[in-house]
């Protein structure tokens, strides 16, 4: 499963001289690493395995494809809205208090979903879990950011990384062996005694910060209205209800007249004056609408056509996490030679390839003939992009900015995996009796994967003609403009941390 990308909001704010903070090597430097690696793990491995739960929760909760859709959308849809609204109450109120108030929150609602007696039940606990995630996932990077010694950051960033890459890989292996020996609902048990942890080692032994200078006010009205579209059109896309998604899509623009107007604005309207920046969240938009479509329906087709076991499927798409980790820094360093418009368009394309070869994919399919190539090539593009997308985004803004340019396109990334999975089924053809119809669903499948190529390769075809070396302008930040400078990004980690791009 792909993850959520890295918020860097407070790696560039609430810079301490060194020396009067933790060490790394302390005690308490440690203890303030393990809190935030474990919370972004809880969300995380939260996803991987529900993921590979769905088709046993509708087994079992008698649901249909649209119910499963909800279960995904209704987490992901306020996860989206409301990030970084998050981000700014952290600032605010103490990045401490507010991650421990998201960890709180995911506990209860992942309770409340491991009790849910139906479908509609458990979509809302989802839709209080994806307000919690909200609150707890930008937090996590800012706490070392803003709790740990300028010397050791970017090692403690470097650590953050790599062991929540551990935990996107065993997520699938985890999430697979409690579906099978547990039941469905282990998966969201699982999180209350990660989450106990978390709050424990969070209050006893990470420091409190804030943002010295916050806004003066929070655009409340924004997030508000950005999230009562994305629901309206989320609604309406799934249960085709045009009046639905008119309502969504008028919502939506009033957003954007909104954060245009506002002096205090979620999503700054003067980033979108890069050119480099404006392309990148455009490749990430499609892009990632491919991605959230992919990772949905391709779990359920191992397990509902091809028949493999929970454990079998979680453990079929690992090796697009091992290719991840083991290639992700390389192709960062990459992009930063050459610039991000090569790998940016070359890799779309790569992963559109293994999409096609993952049509093969059928009844009782063989892992290595018809599922591993696929996985590989699909692995691969995957590789050769991230890394150079997330340098392209960082890269494009000046230093001060990258904090929130990193969650604007984390935002955009979420949010076109929700209209994704909100969209997909119904334009393959995958509803109503599809998810207990073995051929109904592989022919959805293979429609929804054509239009994943489509998205891919749109995604690569806006990367090559929109991506260009930055002007000077376009860089602030940038002292000597040598080519491609502008597309290092903020000097303030190894580079190989930038690969935490992965959504």
């Amino acid at each position: 499963m792909v993850t959520p990308g890295v918020d860097l909001e407070a790696v560039v704010t609430a810079q301490p001289p060194t020396g009067t903070l933790p060490r790394l090597s302390s005690a308490s430097g440690r203890w303030i690493v393990a809190a935030t690696v474990l919370g972004s793990s809880v969300a995380m491995l939260d996803g991987t395995v529900v993921n590979i739960a769905l088709p046993r929760i509708g087994e079992a909760l008698d649901a249909d494809v649209a119910g499963l859709q909800w279960t995904l959308s209704g987490y992901t849809l306020t996860l989206a809205s409301f990030i970084l609204l998050g981000g700014a109450l952290g600032d605010r109120l103490g990045r401490r208090k507010v991650f421990v108030w998201g960890t709180i929150g995911f506990a209860i609602a992942s309770m409340l979903c491991g009790l849910a007696w139906n479908i509609e039940v458990l979509v809302a606990a989802r839709i209080l879990q994806g307000i919690a995630g909200a609150l707890l996932t930008p937090g996590s990077l800012a706490l070392i950011s803003a709790s740990i010694d300028r010397e050791d950051r970017g090692a403690a960033i470097g650590i953050w990384s790599g062991l929540g890459g551990v935990a996107g890989a065993i997520g699938p292996l985890l999430g697979g062996a409690l579906v099978e020996v547990a039941g469905w609902r282990s998966v969201f048990f699982l999180n209350l005694p990660l989450c106990v942890a978390v709050v424990l080692v969070a209050i006893r032994h990470v420091p409190e910060s804030k943002d010295p200078n916050p806004p003066g006010k929070l655009d409340m009205l924004g997030a508000l209205v950005v999230a009562l579209g994305l629901g309206a059109l989320t609604y309406g896309l799934i249960d085709a209800a045009i009046a639905y998604s008119a309502l969504g899509l008028v919502l939506l623009i009033g957003f954007v007249v909104i954060e245009l107007r506002s002096d205090h604005p979620l999503v700054p309207p003067r980033l979108f004056a890069s050119r480099i920046f404006l392309a990148a969240n455009l490749v990430t938009f499609a892009v990632y609408a491919a991605l959230g479509g992919v990772f949905f329906l391709l779990l359920l087709q191992l397990q509902l056509v091809a028949g493999y076991t929970p454990l079998a499927s979680g453990v079929a798409t690992i090796p697009i996490t091992l290719l991840m980790l083991a290639l992700s820094a390389r192709a960062g360093r990459w992009g930063q030679r050459v610039g991000p418009r090569m790998p940016m368009t070359i890799g779309p394309v790569v992963a559109a390839v293994g999409l096609l070869l993952m049509l093969r994919i059928d009844t009782d399919a063989s892992y290595w003939l018809d599922v591993l190539p696929g996985i590989v090539v699909f692995g691969l593009g995957l590789s050769i992009l991230v890394a150079p997308l997330t340098g392209a985004v960082l890269g494009s803004v000046p230093t001060a900015e990258a904090g929130i340019a990193s969650g604007v396109n984390n935002a955009v990334a979420r949010t076109s995996q929700l209209l994704a999975v909100a969209a997909l089924p119904g334009l393959a053809g995958l509803t109503g009796s599809a998810f207990g119809d073995t051929d109904q669903f592989a022919h959805g499948f293979r429609v929804a994967m054509m239009i994943c190529v489509g998205l891919l390769l749109l995604g690569g075809a806006l990367a090559a003609t929109m991506i260009k070396k930055p002007t000077r302008e376009e860089v602030p930040d940038c002292v000597d403009c040598k080519p491609h400078c502008g597309i290092n990004g903020p000097a303030i980690q190894p580079r190989s941390t930038l690969t935490e791009g992965v959504r």
